[in-house]
């Protein structure tokens, strides 16, 4: 199993969703970048269960910093954080274990693995592990601030329920950002949220689950971060993007909505505004691969919770027996408003990472000075 990603800075994924803790370690930061406790908090606050909208699972998830920080600043060495899991219930699962949950890897698991897998919670696969990425990538949307560059994500759509888009003008969407960034509901659109949170609770009466769309645009990026092929900003987003639980669709700009337009209608014109920028922004800020300037834009498909309490066909992996299967357990009805701030947390980690190719040949300045 491989558990860790990046270039020039890396982090490494580890724990299950009922072990004793989970943790994730961040190595490649720079040294002197002081870190604010108080905004990693924060920001785990946004992906914690409330309400009837959530699983009933609540966890404190006080980050512990164990290496790689003193007296409050990155000492340039790998950075790990241990967040501990402190209310388990395994015997939910003990109840249905070898019974294959649809929607869930407990039979690639099997495969994978022969059966030595933690299957306690989903083990190693559970969106549990996502409060790690959202911790360290807090650390690195902090970096990435101190540089002018901004992320933010809202829920453009919740089953059959809309929010309004991101604007294209650029002043209106910095402030949509630090507007959605302060909301632990992120709509852009007020009148939406209760509309959204009705369905949500009206699903979870049912026994079921929803799935929606997130947009997440991000602003003061230099022009020329990212390579042609294989390592494109695209490629590398969508791969930290796509290794998000229950992400199953991601695409950047006009999308594919790209499919009815012509090229005329498509392209980008340039013009010079103090500085070379484009008129509109179908390719959402990137060509080529590259980045030119222009903000971020990307559209990632949730699916429904595939844990739901109605009951579905299924099959016992060790009795070879076709078998119907009601699960046990707590249980998000829904995602959606949870995910952002993890898909804001694998954007930004990617995001630095090619930023840092970049600093190879122009020095930082400000915070790292």
């Amino acid at each position: 199993m491989k558990n860790n990603f990046g270039t020039n800075i890396s982090w490494t994924l580890f724990g299950e969703s009922h072990g004793p803790a989970i943790g994730i370690t961040l190595d490649g930061l720079p040294a002197g970048f002081q870190v604010d406790m108080e905004q990693i908090k924060a920001d785990m606050d946004k992906r914690k269960a409330t309400g009837k909208i959530s699983t009933q699972r609540h966890e404190a998830d006080e980050v512990h910093v164990i290496s790689g920080m003193y007296n409050g600043y990155t000492t340039g060495t790998a950075l790990t954080i241990i967040i501990e899991n402190q209310n388990t219930k395994s015997k939910d699962y003990s109840a249905f274990h070898g019974r294959l949950r649809p929607g869930h890897a407990d039979f690639t698991a099997f495969e994978k693995y022969n059966g030595y897998q933690d299957y306690r919670g989903g083990g190693h696969f559970s969106g549990r592990l996502t409060a790690c990425i959202v911790a360290a990538g807090s650390i690195c949307r902090q970096i990435l601030k101190s540089q002018g560059i901004m992320i933010g994500s809202h829920i453009e759509n919740l089953y059959t329920l809309s929010d309004i888009s991101f604007s294209q003008n650029s002043s209106i969407l910095e402030k949509q950002i630090i507007e959605v960034n302060e909301k632990t509901f992120a709509v852009i659109d007020d009148q939406i949220k209760d509309q959204m949170i009705q369905e949500i609770e009206k699903a979870a009466a049912e026994g079921d689950s929803l799935g929606g769309i997130l947009e997440t645009a991000v602003i003061g990026l230099p022009a020329g971060l990212g390579e042609p092929f294989f390592d494109s900003v695209e490629s590398i987003l969508s791969h930290l993007i796509f290794s998000v639980p229950a992400v199953k669709g991601v695409s950047f700009g006009e999308g594919f909505g790209f499919a009815k337009l012509k090229g005329s209608q498509a392209n980008d014109a340039f013009r010079f505004n103090d500085k070379i920028e484009t008129k509109t922004n179908n390719n959402a800020g990137i060509n080529g691969g590259i980045t030119n300037g222009m903000p971020i834009l990307i559209h990632t498909c949730i699916k429904p919770t595939p844990s739901i309490f109605k009951t579905q066909e299924s099959v016992d992996y060790l009795s070879k027996e076709n078998v119907d299967l009601q699960i046990q357990g707590r249980h998000d009805p829904c995602i959606l408003h949870r995910a952002r701030i993890v898909v804001d947390s694998v954007v930004a980690f990617g995001l630095l990472d090619l930023y840092m190719s970049r600093l190879a040949i122009k020095p930082l300045q400000g915070d790292f000075e």
